[in-house]
């Protein structure tokens, strides 16, 4: 029979009976003016306390924290997001989409939008000049606009059929061929893995990303699970958790923001967000032994980012997507220890795109990063009008913002210290067939 540890399940008991007292409805989050839970109203993780006694001995700023970023890093963008005007602030918490291929179309909606990045889809790509000159485009927008520190320029590249850049970039396997790697030889497979995630990494920096939306945490169930399936590493959590821990260390040395995912777990689901909001009646036993061990592996081997799914969770939040669930994001960080930046899954997706203001909802909750809403502009100003009037604090924005300012310092420094090889797409090819040769 399965238990829940100790240390998670008064915490989520108690967070459920606060959503159901609060009926699902769609106006979770804070109150006007003050702090959802999942977010926190002293300084953020990892920097020191502005309480601390004289007689503490003060944090050496390049400490890093659990996430990346060192602690001054963090400090810097704490003291830079605290100047900034709701226009600005509500910006830099959105990874914007947009369509076609012209690279001047998202450089002036980061420019004028004053936003964190964008996200590229296949649709946004022809070929490899085509995408330097619209990353190229992207990073002087954002410099134009003032920002010292990289943009967030992401792509959904996680190996297997959700690869973006297909033609462009290297063809990797699945994500389940690490797994598989793992599970023939855990040692091989492991360091395979660690491989081809660094690999990946180098070459989205080659064509100028900093943001890769892998790897997949998701343990998937097999055939019933319609929207993980391969992506997933391992129908075993422990093989799972193996793979992406490994992954998230190639992903770092490369000096490529990661984005672990969809917490707390995709691969029970038996429909397809994209379409709808999944019912998944897990008890909490269930999720804890089943689908947290990788987002815990992940968070052990200092994961930058994660990301929130949109899922119907009966047991934590009932009749409320994850991704704007306050008590899901209380179980990532109080009860899983995770410091750095939360993002959600696409708001354009059938699960949510047909609430009311779901990027609010999900930056109340305890979002940092709000990724590809409907309406840019929209979205944007629903924000800033949020701050100017009180109902989401500018202390939940301006957490948000200086994690993700944060995470972008530690992306410049770590790629500044490790050039990308001229032969990188060599490499690329070597790694890929290296994980495949392992796997089967």
């Amino acid at each position: 029979m399965l238990t829940l540890r100790p240390r998670l399940a008064p915490r989520l008991a108690v967070a459920a009976a606060a959503v159901l007292l609060a009926g699902g409805c769609a106006s979770l989050g804070s109150s006007p003016g003050t702090t959802p839970a999942g977010s926190s109203d002293s300084a953020s993780p990892g920097a020191p306390s502005s309480t601390a006694s004289a007689t503490e001995t003060p944090v050496d700023p390049d400490t890093p924290t659990s996430w990346g970023p060192t602690v001054g890093e963090l400090e810097q963008a704490q003291a830079l997001v605290s100047t900034w005007t709701p226009d600005r602030l509500a910006g830099q918490v959105i990874v914007g989409r947009y369509h076609g291929t012209d690279p001047s179309v998202p450089a002036q909606m980061v420019k004028d939008l004053h936003l964190a990045g964008v996200s590229v889809t296949a649709d946004n790509v022809t070929d490899r000049d085509q995408v330097l000159a619209t990353t190229q485009a992207i990073t002087d927008a954002s410099a134009a606009d003032g920002r010292d520190f990289p943009p967030v320029i992401g792509v959904d590249q996680e190996g297997g059929y959700v690869s973006h850049l297909r033609g462009i970039a290297t063809d990797f396997p699945h994500f389940q061929s690490a797994g598989l790697a793992v599970q023939a030889d855990a040692r091989l497979g492991r360091r395979v893995t660690r491989a081809a995630a660094l690999a990946t990494g180098l070459e989205l920096r080659d064509l100028g990303f900093t943001w890769v939306f892998a790897p997949v945490a998701d343990v998937t169930i097999g055939a019933a699970d319609p929207t993980i399936g391969a992506r997933s590493p391992s129908m075993d959590p422990k093989v799972a958790s193996q793979a992406v821990g490994a992954a998230i260390k190639g992903y770092d040395d490369a000096g490529v923001v990661s984005t672990v995912k969809h917490f707390p777990g995709h691969g029970t689901a038996t429909q397809d967000s994209h379409d709808t909001l999944p019912l998944v009646d897990s008890t909490l036993a269930e999720i804890e032994e089943h689908d947290l061990p990788p987002f815990e592996s992940a968070i052990k081997h200092a994961a930058p980012a994660v990301m929130l799914s949109h899922l119907d969770l009966t047991a934590i939040a009932p009749d409320v997507p994850a991704s704007m669930a306050p008590p899901v994001y209380s179980m990532l960080r109080d009860d899983l220890g995770f410091e750095g930046v939360t993002i959600t899954d696409s708001l354009g997706m059938g699960a949510v795109a047909g609430r009311p203001t779901p990027a609010l909802q999900a930056l109340q909750a305890g979002a940092d990063l709000l990724l590809m809403p409907v309406d840019n502009a929209t979205t944007h100003q629903i924000i800033v009008d949020a701050i100017t009037s009180g109902e989401i604090s500018r202390e939940r924005v301006e957490e948000a913002a200086a994690r993700v300012v944060a995470v972008q310092m530690w992306q410049a420094r770590v790629a500044a210290r490790r050039p990308v090889p001229d032969d990188v797409v060599e490499r690329a090819q070597a790694a890929s067939a290296d994980l495949e040769s392992a796997a089967y």
